[in-house]
């Protein structure tokens, strides 16, 4: 009985030994043309046998690389796409640099940092008044769902003018219910019939009414 410790070692599993197999068969052929006409055979096949490869950008090119991973480099056919080489396969990819938000408020994201960086560039002004305003607001859910806990409009002011370097500041604003954000939200609801809760279930109650008739 054969194991497989005892056989050829798999360059790659995921493709099987059979296509191992055939990559060996290939090199053996000594006319370079038949050659070439079977590694495309074999390229071909390589796409059947993991389909999944066909979402991924330039799979072709992917394809071939892992035709002389199998063949362990040693494979003299005309590739469509550069030759690689075993240095080139093992080069490491660059480490990620991921964003480094601000000590305990990671809760934020990143998105409100960019925020906060487009109101500070800002003209003082309506404009730039409003947006503060809207990440103060945008803030507040965040901390509410990471902290699963209502929080003072204060403490999300103390946090902005830290986000901002002190350049940010609605300290002197009572509450975020006084500013013209939540005003102009609650007129635009209460003008708007659709965006009424109890209107909606208004209409409910009527058309349940009405089919029972």
């Amino acid at each position: 009985m054969e194991y497989n410790t005892q056989k050829t070692l798999l360059q790659m599993p995921e493709y099987g030994r059979i296509i191992q197999q055939l990559v060996e068969r290939c090199k053996e052929i000594e006319n370079k043309e038949e050659r070439n006409e079977m590694a495309v055979a074999i390229v071909d096949f390589m796409g059947q046998r993991n389909p999944q490869l066909r979402d991924e950008e330039n799979y072709r090119h992917k394809l071939w690389d892992h035709l002389f991973i199998l063949a362990s480099y040693d494979l003299d056919v005309d590739s469509p796409y550069h030759i690689p080489t075993p240095e080139e396969m093992q080069v490491k990819p660059k480490r990620m640099e991921y964003p480094e938000l601000q000590g305990d408020f990671k809760f934020y994201g990143k998105s409100i940092l960019q925020l906060i960086d487009k109101a500070i560039e800002l003209e003082p002004g309506d404009e730039k008044d409003a947006l503060i305003q809207v990440i103060a607001n945008n803030m507040k859910k965040s901390y509410n769902v990471y902290n699963k806990e209502h929080v003072q409009d204060d403490v999300i002011f103390r946090h902005l003018k830290d986000l901002s370097e002190n350049r940010l500041d609605l300290t002197g604003l009572d509450s975020l219910e006084k500013s013209k954000i939540y005003y102009a939200t609650n007129r635009t609801n209460k003008s708007n019939p659709r965006h009424n809760p109890k209107n909606q279930n208004n209409r409910k109650t009527f058309q349940n009414n009405k089919n029972r008739k």
